[in-house]
């Protein structure tokens, strides 16, 4: 004879379990970045570190890609994971050379032409800023900043990031700008998140001039932007 009883425990554990696990890594951090002046802050890195030290080791091996558009790297500001494995493809129709000699990570990718890049990729192992620059453009500048989570995003136009599916409990935010001047004790907060729960946190920087080379224009003729 059917059990329909038992049927039925067996469909309330089945939405017991599937409710739980939503709810565990149903959370959501939202962040506002902003100078002391109150305006947005973009390419800003906010990421989630859980404060247990414990996170997610069993995701295959992360990869990006921060291509070379116009004379220019794609995306200014690429936030990885440690161990994260780095293309750098050149979309352009002349060549480059992409280098580092960031303490973070220090590599060189000699001159190599449209369509073409390093067969294998550069590995990030070290937690940090790497800036990248170009050998023959002078102007061309960007950052890997890297990190020992998988919760991070990076800041769009508006100074404002959305990251999803952290499991609840406290975690020590941060966030890291190119500008960001070093002593700025305002980039860090400690944040509990409940089961279930959106948590929004607003960040005020304070940010520094930095100088940066002239773009050659695309005319010619000694002008620069």
């Amino acid at each position: 004879m059917f059990n329909h009883r038992y049927l039925f425990i067996q469909i309330i554990s089945v939405i017991l379990v599937a409710g739980s696990a939503f709810g565990e890594a149903g959370q959501t951090l939202n962040s506002v970045v902003k100078d002391i002046k109150g305006k947005p802050v973009a390419d800003a890195v906010v990421y989630a570190t859980p404060v247990s030290g414990q996170v997610n080791v069993t995701d295959p091996a992360p990869q990006a890609t921060i291509d070379q558009i116009d004379k220019e790297f794609v995306n200014y500001v690429t936030p990885v994971k440690i161990g994260t494995a780095v293309l750098f493809p050149n979309s352009d129709n002349i060549r480059h050379h992409v280098y580092s000699f960031s303490t973070a990570k220090t590599f060189e990718i000699p001159l190599y032409p449209q369509g073409a890049g390093p067969s294998v990729p550069i590995i990030f192992d070290k937690p940090g800023a790497v800036v990248l620059g170009c050998n023959i453009h002078d102007w061309m500048k960007a950052y890997v900043y890297v990190v020992a989570t998988p919760y991070f995003a990076v800041t769009d136009k508006h100074g404002t990031i959305r990251i999803e599916n952290l499991p609840s409990g406290e975690y020590n935010v941060q966030v890291w700008h190119p500008r960001m001047k070093k002593a700025d004790k305002s980039s860090k907060q400690q944040v509990r998140i409940a089961a279930g729960a959106t948590v929004t946190k607003e960040f005020t920087l304070k940010l520094k001039k930095v100088w940066r080379p002239l773009r050659a224009s695309k005319l010619g003729g000694g002008v620069y932007r």
